[in-house]
């Protein structure tokens, strides 16, 4: 009996394939599994932990090159909250304080962010209200204006150039004061240029008093932050666009200036220092607008609005 157990293990042991149960993983088992990956590819290794690492920091410079956003920002004040909400400046939250007196503008605020719809209506103690704003004498109301998000420099020439059309385009140097690029952006849009470029440090921002100014014409006419205007300027030129600088010494008179007619680039730096050197010195033209009334100099909005004229009546 012993002799024939041990002959039926033999054959069953002997049998050809998987055994029963198996899931033929004992044969997939054998099976080779390819090349050995490179070590960047291989997960916890040193090198692909470096290589993930790097992967990131090119998605974050990509992300900044495309423009990024700004900052929020609170408009507080019953009389600058109102302001701001019937002019249009783009909101997210509205914040009112508990057992607040519901005077007249309070009313008009609150049916205004009703009427608009897509602001959050928010409630909130004094003692709140006093820690967002840092204690800014905010009257009971607090506007939260959300990151304004710009727009790279070349998505501004790629747009008209897909229209079929020149670009023009103006670019601020050293200009601070966000009513000033609000009087730009309303010029812009008025002369039919397709947007402005702003450096992303030292120049003012698309704050709510950029929106207030620009009186509508910020929602369609796009604003665009470099990091670096002098490199911007030069990818312009590359692209067969010519960059013209406003300078109280400039060589032409801006009406003689044919290039005006074609793709442009418009520089107009600040009111006292105007251009910097190097943006100066990166311009195809310096042109001055002649004032017999003897003025020293334009402020940016008004500088930019009389260039623009003429590059839109040369394009008529």
């Amino acid at each position: 009996m012993a002799g024939n157990s041990q002959r039926r293990n033999r054959r069953t042991s002997n049998k050809k394939g998987a055994t029963v149960g198996s899931g033929g993983q004992r044969r997939r088992g054998l099976e080779g599994k390819g090349p050995t990956p490179p070590a960047s590819a291989r997960k916890g290794h040193v090198k692909n932990r470096v290589a993930n690492a790097k992967a990131k920091q090119t998605q974050r410079r990509q992300v900044a090159r495309r423009g990024g956003k700004g900052s929020s920002e609170m408009v507080v004040g019953r009389n600058p909250v109102f302001e701001a909400l019937r002019d249009g400046v783009p909101a997210s939250t509205l914040y009112v304080q508990q057992f607040i007196d519901n005077d007249e503008r309070v009313r008009d605020a609150l049916k205004l962010a009703a009427d608009r719809g897509g602001i959050n209506l928010m409630e909130a103690p004094r003692a709140e209200l006093d820690r967002m704003t840092n204690g800014l004498n905010h009257q009971g109301l607090v506007l939260q204006v959300p990151p304004y998000e710009y727009a790279h420099p070349e998505d501004l020439a790629a747009a008209a150039f897909d229209d079929g059309e020149d670009p023009l385009i103006v670019a601020l140097d050293g200009v601070t004061d966000p009513r000033n690029l609000g009087a730009v952006v309303r010029s812009v849009s008025a002369f039919g240029g397709h947007g402005v470029v702003v450096p992303e440090r030292r120049a003012a921002g698309m704050t709510a008093g950029a929106w207030k100014t620009a009186a509508g014409t910020a929602a369609r006419t796009p604003v665009a932050r470099a990091t670096n205007l002098t490199r911007a300027l030069e990818a312009y030129q590359k692209a067969g666009i010519t960059v013209v600088g406003l300078a109280a010494d400039g060589d032409a008179e801006v009406g003689d200036l044919e290039a005006l007619g074609g793709p442009v680039v418009i520089v107009v730096g600040s009111e006292g220092k105007g251009l910097s050197r190097l943006v100066g010195e990166t311009c195809d033209h310096l042109v001055r607008i002649p004032m017999p009334g003897g003025a020293e100099s334009l402020n940016a909005g008004v500088a930019a609005g009389v260039v623009l004229y003429e590059a839109a009546r040369r394009r008529a």
